[in-house]
């Protein structure tokens, strides 16, 4: 199957000259949903993985699917504000300005093998915080993983020493 085909590319979004890659069309389809799910579960099945870390918002789509079929937890990384109990926070830079990234302080212990789950990786910012949250709490970051990459953007450069998978690139396109 083709994922790249199910994704619906809309020209000049959010801004002008920018495309932005909508998977709500990949979501919406049955079977590239559930291959694009069934290719994160085969990578990463015995593999020892103890947590995965999924990425607001539609990390939290991905990345609960993976941890259901792997029979694992799930851990939200959320922007400021929005996860109830003690948490530690990572700013990271936007074009204009800065946000910042939140998880719970005791979502993964020192020594858990982590996945990082999200739907897209760009610029790598908020991947690139996400990774520096999850070391702080000590664990061990086996992979970053992403349905779509946008290569020219250099987004794997956010997050060094930390191995990325990508299915579907979207390269000078």
């Amino acid at each position: 199957m083709n994922l790249k085909e199910t994704i619906r590319s809309i020209p000049d979004w959010p801004i002008a000259g920018v495309v932005f890659r909508d998977l709500t069309t990949l979501m919406q389809d049955p079977k590239a949903f559930a291959h694009s799910c069934d290719i994160l579960f085969e990578r990463y099945t015995n593999k020892g993985i103890d947590k995965i870390v999924g990425i607001d918002a539609r990390g939290f789509v991905f990345g609960g699917v993976l941890a259901y079929k792997l029979g694992i937890g799930f851990v939200p990384v959320r922007k400021i504000g929005k996860l109830p109990c003690r948490t530690i926070q990572e700013s990271y830079d936007l074009e204009y300005g800065t946000d910042t990234l939140e998880i719970h302080e005791d979502a993964i212990k020192p020594g858990e093998k982590v996945v990082v789950v999200d739907d897209l990786i760009a610029t790598g910012g908020t991947v690139g915080a996400t990774v520096k949250l999850i070391r702080k709490l000590g664990a061990d970051l086996v992979e970053c993983a992403f349905i779509v990459e946008l290569p020219d953007l250099k987004g794997r450069e956010q997050i060094p020493g930390c191995p990325v998978f990508s299915m579907v690139a979207f390269e000078g396109e």
